[in-house]
């Protein structure tokens, strides 16, 4: 990643010129010509490459669209360093990505059917949680496999290292997430957060759930020294930390911000403050999730932003370099996330989809075994696909969300239905899908 090109001033030397004005009413008469689908929301670093309108240079060319884009600003309470406000606005392509998002996030009626099925959310849930964990904690350095993390989870395994750590801290931070959604967002709720999030998994332990202090200095720097981002000063954070919480609790602005936008401006504002010694990249996904479950998006609950975000992570980057770097603008951001939380939509959808899929294909064989409960049928879905695949105990209690006797009486109901085999691994017993689980699925259903 690269820092882009700071915009040239947008009125510099046009009305010092003899006929300026006449130049400007030029300007804005092409601007105002222009198509909409000729108004893509480009930074400078990427305008000056593009080809401006007949008879205006580039520089000219941006400042009619930064003319165009302050007079549709509003300004946040969110103030950088020097005390200049953050501002954005709402250009079509976020109001088409909002629509959409409204449509199928969770406050309309096209919501997945299996995850409206109580029988089957917990397992959605789990997944979703599972997987933002994980990449989240990647996307902020931790270096172990999807594999070997998702089966740490799921087997209950405490971490072996820095890396599993910070991947189970964000499991469990997100099912915390889910339990004070409905909770006002307040300073110590934010701390809480962070510990959470960052507890034994920090160079310096005592800074989990506190804000640092002056003595400890951070930036957002590359591995080559570049600095990307030096935050506001410690001294100011309490007061800072206030204002970001009356603003995630609705008590600022004076205006109505639509619920999406106001989770990825939470999003933005905790990352440019970076008020803790690390865990801020993780901290403040984890309050983007907050404000949209505080906000009615229930559906939330099963999408992970981090594994889109982690597709792309120089253009999440980017974004946040866009915002500073042109005057505060945090549209550029707005524009990023509110993509990213389009894709992790259709991603669960995609999802959920091809899940039901493979349940209708499982379902003719399965639906012979009529004392099949929901969370056997699940797994014998999965084991019809998998032979071989191996289960325990722990690892069914996680996946289904239920406490250890009711998966284990889950997982011996089937070995002695003899659609699993059993085996004793050290203390434990460990569970097998048979090769010809299929048959013996069709022999006992005759």
């Amino acid at each position: 990643m690269r820092v882009p090109q700071t915009p040239p001033p947008p009125f510099q030397n046009i009305f010092a010129q003899k006929e300026g004005a006449e130049r400007f009413a030029k300007i804005w008469t092409a601007i105002l010509t222009m198509p909409p689908s000729a108004k893509k929301y480009y930074h400078w670093d990427e305008l000056r490459f593009r080809t401006p309108p007949d008879g205006l240079t580039h520089k000219e060319w941006w400042t009619g669209l930064k003319f165009e884009r302050m007079g549709a600003s509003r300004n946040l309470p969110l103030h950088d360093k020097a005390g200049k406000n953050f501002a954005f606005t709402i250009p079509d392509l976020v109001t088409e990505l909002l629509h959409q998002i409204d449509r199928d996030g969770g406050t309309l009626i096209q919501i997945p059917e299996p995850v409206t099925n109580p029988a089957e959310r917990d397992r959605y849930l789990i997944r979703s949680l599972m997987e933002e964990a994980i990449t989240s904690s990647q996307l902020e350095g931790a270096v172990t496999t999807r594999e070997v993390a998702k089966k740490m989870l799921a087997d209950g395994r405490a971490p072996r290292d820095r890396s599993e750590r910070m991947i189970l801290n964000n499991f469990m931070t997100m099912r915390r997430i889910i339990e004070v959604k409905d909770e006002p967002l307040t300073p110590e709720l934010v701390l809480d957060i962070h510990r959470r999030v960052s507890e034994h998994a920090l160079d310096t332990p005592d800074a989990a759930g506190r804000l640092r202090r002056a003595d400890e200095p951070v930036d957002v720097s590359d591995n080559y020294g570049v600095v990307f981002h030096v935050p506001p000063a410690a001294d100011e954070l309490p007061k800072r930390l206030a204002a970001m919480c009356d603003f995630a609790s609705g008590k600022t602005p004076d205006y109505f911000i639509h619920p999406v936008v106001r989770a990825v401006i939470l999003h933005f504002w905790l990352a440019y403050d970076h008020p803790f010694v690390d865990g801020n990249g993780r901290t403040a996904r984890a309050l983007f999730y907050w404000q949209m479950l505080h906000g009615g998006y229930w559906l939330f609950e099963f999408v992970s932003i981090s594994q889109i975000i982690k597709k792309s992570p120089i253009a999440y980057g980017t974004a946040f370099l866009h915002t500073e770097t042109d005057g505060n603008d945090l549209t550029y951001f707005l524009i990023h996330q509110a993509d990213v939380v389009r894709k992790a939509l259709l991603e669960l959808h995609a999802y959920v989809a091809r899940k039901s899929e493979e349940m209708r294909t499982g379902m003719t064989v399965l639906n012979a075994v009529p004392e099949l409960n929901h969370r056997q049928f699940a797994l014998l879905t999965h084991a019809l696909r998998h032979p071989g695949a191996l289960y325990d105990i722990a690892g069914h209690a996680m996946r289904q969300g239920v406490v250890y006797q009711t998966a284990r009486a889950d997982l011996l109901s089937l070995a002695a239905m003899q659609f699993l085999d059993q085996r004793k691994r050290g203390r434990s017993f460990v569970f097998s899908s048979p090769a010809d689980l299929e048959r013996r699925l069709r022999k006992t259903g005759r």
